[in-house]
C-alpha cells in the first residue's frame, strides 16, 4: 500500500511532524524550488497540502502561478485538502513585506472550480473560467476570515455588529488581518472494470 504523502510546502522553520516539510532554503526535509517545474512528486500521490503565508511569495508572473497551481492539482489525489493562509491584500501585513509579489483571496482560488466556472458561462459572466483552461478543479470547503485585532475588540466590545465589520473591510485597511482557505481537489476517477464470463 502506497504511503500517505503530506506536504508543508514552503514551510521556513515551521517543520510539522507528519508531513514533508519543504522550501527553498534552510535544511527541510527537502529542498524544492517551487517556481520551477515540474515538481518532484508523481501524479496523484498527495493528500493533503499546507500553504501557510507562502502563496503570496509566489508566481510574481502569472504564467508562473497558474504553473503552481497545476503543479498542485497534478500531484493531488482526488479528495486532497489544500490548506492555505494568506494575509489580507489590504492589511499592513501584506503591503510592507516586498517579497510579497500575488494578491490571494478567497474569490481568486474560486476561480479555480468548474462548478463556479460553468455558472459563469452559463450566466454570461465576466469571470475567468481558470479551471476550465488549465485543466484543474478544486472547492472551497471551509473559509476563516480573521479580523485584525483592533476590530476583533470592537466585536467584543459590541460596538460594531459583523455586518458593520464585513461592510468596513470592503472601504478600508487593515480591517480584515488574513483568510484561512480550505479546498478539495475534485479529480474525476476512472470506473474499474471487471470482465466476467456469460454463465
Amino acid at each position: 500500500m502506497q504511503k500517505e504523502i503530506k506536504l508543508n510546502l514552503g514551510c521556513g522553520k515551521n517543520y510539522k511532524d507528519g508531513y514533508i516539510n519543504v522550501d527553498k532554503y534552510g535544511e527541510p526535509d527537502l529542498q524544492v524550488d517551487l517556481e520551477v517545474f515540474p515538481w518532484p512528486w508523481e501524479d496523484s500521490c498527495v493528500t493533503e497540502i499546507i500553504l501557510k503565508h507562502v502563496l503570496e511569495h509566489l508566481g510574481q508572473e502569472t504564467e508562473t502561478y497558474l504553473n503552481i497551481i497545476k503543479e498542485i492539482y497534478r500531484i493531488c489525489k482526488n479528495q486532497a485538502m489544500i490548506h492555505i493562509t494568506v494575509p489580507h491584500p489590504r492589511h499592513d501585513d501584506f503591503i510592507n513585506d516586498p517579497t510579497h509579489v500575488r494578491v490571494i483571496t478567497p474569490e481568486s482560488i474560486g476561480l479555480f472550480s468548474k462548478i463556479n466556472n460553468q455558472k459563469w458561462i452559463d450566466s454570461g459572466a465576466a469571470n475567468s473560467p481558470l479551471g476550465l483552461y488549465l485543466g484543474v478543479d478544486m472547492e472551497i470547503t471551509h473559509l476563516e476570515i480573521t479580523p485584525d485585532p483592533v476590530w476583533v475588540q470592537l466585536l467584543k466590545d459590541k460596538k460594531i455588529t459583523e455586518q458593520e465589520l464585513s461592510a468596513a473591510s470592503k472601504k478600508y485597511n487593515n480591517v480584515i488581518k488574513e483568510y484561512r482557505i480550505t479546498a478539495k481537489v475534485k479529480k474525476h476517477q476512472a470506473v474499474e472494470q471487471t470482465f466476467v464470463e456469460p454463465t
